[in-house]
């Protein structure tokens, strides 16, 4: 990038603080507590947001993870006791998607 180019484009001042340079910091007062609060507002709240998230997701997936044992274990019982028809029926269902996928 040229050195005129760089030094003649200015940034864009997200937080309010005034004046704008090249380096985007601002050399104004007016502003800049007002910005600074609504960055901090917005966090907060984002971060709220995201610990609510991450509490329903975690209860969701120790859920989920209960009901895979819990019908994991009960397919193992049926293996066990019918191993025959489990193999007959894997069969058929193999069988069957074959023909369908022709």
């Amino acid at each position: 990038m040229n050195s005129d180019t760089a030094s003649s484009s200015p940034t864009i001042d997200t937080l309010g603080t005034g004046t704008m340079g090249s380096t985007g910091t601002g050399t104004g007062t007016s502003g800049t507590a007002a910005g600074r609060e609504t960055v901090q507002k917005a966090a907060q709240k984002a971060h709220a947001a995201v610990d609510s998230m991450a509490e329903t997701l975690g209860s969701s997936a120790d859920r989920v993870m209960g009901w895979q044992q819990e019908y994991g274990e009960a397919a193992r019982e049926q293996i066990r006791a019918n191993p025959l028809a489990v193999v007959a029926g894997a069969f058929a269902i193999g069988y069957i998607m074959a023909r369908m996928t022709r």
